[in-house]
C-alpha cells in the first residue's frame, strides 16, 4: 500500500504537515503536483507566477530526487488525475495541505467526499497559515473585521509549534506512475522572453527561501521598523514569493524571527521583530478575510462603494502600467514591477493610491495588473491590499488618505537612489528636484540632459486637482 501526497502551494519538504503525516504511515509515498488552473477561473495563474512556479517545481523535484523518490507531474482535472492514480497504483491514502481560495475550498470538499465514500484514508492539513480561519473569532463568534483586535487574539493563542524538519528519505513505490515533462506545460515565456529581469533577481525554491530568511533574521529584521519604508535600501525580507508558493511557511518565519529576538535581546530589536511579526499577521488577516468573505477579490467589502463612479481613462491606465505618469516615485515602482516581478511595499501603496485616487481608475483593474505581473501574486493579500488603499475593504485606510506622490518620494527616497535606479533618464537631476522634475529650470534640465515631454513625461494629472476630484467622488459615496 502507498500514499499519494498531493503538493499544492506547499512546495517544500521542511515543516510540511501532509508529508510528515504520510511518512508516519511507514509506507511508500507517491508525490504528485497537479497543474489544474481551470478551477481558478479568472484568477488562473498570472504570467510572473507561472514563471516562478516552473522554477519552484524544478527545485522541489530535485530535493525529492535527492531523498530517493520522484515528483510526478500531471496536468488536467485534479479529480480525474487522483482517480487515475488510485486506479493505477495500490494507494489507499491521499494526503494534502489545504488552500483557502474559494475554488480550492470547494474542490477540497468534492474530492474529500468522493474519496471517503470509497473507503479511502483522506486527510488535509494546515501548512499555509499560523491559525485556521475558523480558529480565531470575536466573542460573538464572528470573524474579525479590524486588524488590531485580530492581532491581539492571534497573540493570545500563544507561540507557534516548533517547525518540522525535512525528512532524510522519502520511501518510493516499486513502480512510478507516468509523469508529464515539466517543460511541456509552457510556464516559461518563449518569444519574447521577458523574464530576464526575474532571473537576475530571484531564485525560486526552498533552499533559496531559507537562505533569504537566514540573511534577514541575521541583520535586517533588527532595523525593520525604521528601514522597511525606504525602497532604496534592502530593509525588507523579500520572502513574499517564497511564502506564497509555500517554499517556506509562516510558522517557520515566525519561529526564526522569534529566535532572533531571544538571541539578540534588546529594546530596539524587539520593536523591529514585533513590527515584522505584525506584517506576517496582516497576511494572516487577509486570508481569514478571504475565507469568510469569498467575494473579496471582486466586490467591495463595504457595499456603499459599489456606487463609486470610476473614470477608467485607458490612456492614463497605459501610462501607469508603463511607468510614464510623470511622477518619478510612481514610475520607478511600476518599472521595478515590470522588470523584476516585485515592488517595495511602500511603493505599492503609493502607486495604488495614484491609480485609484489621482486617476479614478477602478481598484480591480490595478488588482488584475498586479495579479499578472507580481511573482508574489497572492489572492488574499492582493485583494485585501487594493481594497485597503481604495478605502472599501475591512479595516481600510480612511477615504481621505490620498498619498501625495511627491511628498512620499521626498520622505522615503530622500536622495532619489530608488528613482535613479529605475528611472535612469532622471539620474542626473539634482536631489532637490528628483521628485518634481517639472519644477527644474531649463538650464538645470539641460545640464541633466533631460527634455520633459521627450525624455521623460510631464505629469499626466495635477495632484492637487486630482485629489479634490477624488474627494468629491468619495463624499458622494459616503452620503449614499
Amino acid at each position: 500500500m502507498t500514499t499519494i501526497l498531493w503538493f499544492r502551494h506547499d512546495l517544500r519538504l521542511s515543516d510540511n504537515p501532509a508529508l510528515d503525516a504520510a511518512l508516519s504511515l511507514g509506507r511508500p509515498v507517491i508525490p504528485v503536483f497537479i497543474f489544474d488552473d481551470s478551477q481558478a477561473g479568472e484568477w488562473s495563474l498570472g504570467s510572473a507566477s507561472r514563471w516562478w512556479l516552473h522554477g519552484s517545481l524544478s527545485a522541489l523535484a530535485a530535493k525529492i530526487k535527492s531523498r530517493g523518490n520522484q515528483l510526478i507531474f500531471k496536468a488536467g482535472s485534479t479529480e480525474t488525475i487522483i482517480s487515475e492514480l488510485l486506479s493505477g497504483t495500490d494507494a489507499t491514502s491521499v494526503y494534502w495541505n489545504r488552500r483557502y481560495e474559494p475554488w480550492a475550498i470547494k474542490q477540497d470538499k468534492v474530492i474529500k467526499t468522493a474519496l471517503k465514500a470509497k473507503g479511502l484514508d483522506v486527510r488535509s492539513f494546515n501548512a499555509g497559515l499560523l491559525r485556521e480561519p475558523w480558529a480565531i473569532s470575536t466573542q460573538k463568534g464572528e470573524p474579525y473585521k479590524v486588524f488590531t483586535p485580530f492581532w491581539k487574539a492571534l497573540r493570545a493563542l500563544g507561540e507557534q509549534d516548533q517547525s518540522l524538519p525535512a525528512p532524510a528519505l522519502i520511501p518510493a513505490p516499486s513502480n512510478f506512475p507516468q509523469s508529464d515533462e515539466l517543460g511541456s506545460w509552457g510556464l516559461l515565456p518563449e518569444a519574447p522572453d521577458w523574464a530576464e529581469g526575474l532571473r537576475d533577481t530571484w531564485t525560486p525554491g526552498e533552499q533559496a527561501a531559507y537562505s533569504r530568511l537566514e540573511d534577514f533574521t541575521e541583520s535586517a529584521v533588527f532595523d525593520y521598523q525604521t528601514m522597511r519604508n525606504f525602497p532604496g535600501v534592502s530593509g525588507t525580507s523579500r520572502l513574499s514569493p517564497h511564502l506564497h508558493f509555500g517554499e517556506v511557511g509562516p510558522r517557520q518565519i515566525w519561529n526564526a524571527v522569534a529566535i532572533s529576538a531571544v538571541v539578540n535581546n534588546g529594546k530596539q530589536i524587539s520593536r523591529g521583530v514585533e513590527t515584522y511579526l505584525t506584517e506576517i499577521a496582516w497576511r494572516e488577516f487577509s486570508y481569514h478575510q478571504l475565507f469568510h468573505f469569498p467575494q473579496l477579490p471582486s466586490l467591495p467589502f463595504r457595499t456603499e462603494f459599489s456606487f463609486f463612479q470610476w473614470e477608467n481613462d485607458c490612456k492614463a491606465l497605459s501610462a501607469w502600467k508603463r511607468g510614464m505618469t510623470g511622477y518619478p516615485i510612481v514610475d520607478a515602482g511600476m518599472r521595478q514591477l515590470w522588470k523584476t516581478g516585485w515592488m517595495h511595499n511602500r511603493v505599492r501603496m503609493i502607486v495604488a493610491s495614484f491609480l485609484i485616487k489621482d486617476l479614478l481608475i477602478d481598484w480591480r483593474i490595478g488588482e488584475r495588473w498586479f495579479w499578472d505581473t507580481l511573482v508574489d501574486a497572492d489572492l488574499a493579500s492582493n485583494s485585501a491590499s487594493w481594497q485597503w488603499v481604495a478605502g472599501c475593504g475591512a479595516d481600510a485606510a480612511p477615504y481621505f488618505r490620498i498619498f501625495n506622490p511627491t511628498l512620499q518620494g521626498t520622505k522615503f527616497d530622500p536622495d532619489g537612489s530608488y528613482i535613479r535606479k529605475w528611472v535612469p533618464e532622471l539620474s542626473r537631476i539634482p536631489d532637490r528636484l528628483i521628485h518634481e522634475p517639472w519644477k527644474a529650470k531649463p538650464i538645470e534640465l539641460a545640464d541633466a540632459s533631460v527634455k520633459l515631454g521627450r525624455d521623460y513625461p510631464l505629469p499626466i494629472v495635477d495632484h492637487l486637482t486630482a485629489r479634490n476630484r477624488a474627494l468629491e467622488q468619495y463624499r458622494k459615496v459616503k452620503s449614499v
